[in-house]
């Protein structure tokens, strides 16, 4: 830990630190939450996958801490809301823009590469009001 390499991508880094940089309390429940959500590279999750994750890797944590976690980890920037009928939500560890195909009967959410949707036209938001972002998630199922 005390050699800290600055050019390791941001999944690499620290979890201790990017929970302080990103304005939050590094707790335990937190550091152990993070470390499960960020060591596998970029995915899209739901908070009852993390909790059985948790639940297997032996971190005593609560399904509703789970969604709390989740919650402030996104208003905090490190991990962006997909929401799938409002029913169904999905924390996607990339926050970059980018859109999502939900694969039905699968369950499941998947990057579209970069320049697969193109957006021609966008409203002018109501007044008092401002764009914050625009998802377009694109339903899929295998061809019968």
């Amino acid at each position: 830990m005390t050699e800290h390499l600055h050019h390791v991508e941001e999944h690499d880094r620290d979890v201790t630190d990017m929970l302080r940089d990103a304005g939050l309390r590094p707790t335990r429940q937190r550091v152990s939450l993070a470390e499960l959500l960020y060591s596998k590279g970029n995915r899209h999750i739901s908070a009852e996958i993390l909790h059985e994750e948790a639940v297997r890797a032996k971190v005593p944590v609560s399904l509703a801490t789970v969604y709390n976690t989740l919650h402030q980890f996104t208003e905090a920037g490190l991990l962006r809301e997909v929401a799938i009928d409002g029913t169904k939500t999905y924390f996607d560890t990339n926050v970059h823009d980018h859109h999502h195909f939900f694969i039905e009967g699968e369950n499941r959410v998947v990057d579209i590469p970069n320049d697969g949707v193109g957006i021609g036209r966008i409203p002018q938001a109501p007044e008092g009001m401002e764009i914050v972002r625009i998802d377009v998630v694109v339903r899929v199922r295998p061809k019968s």
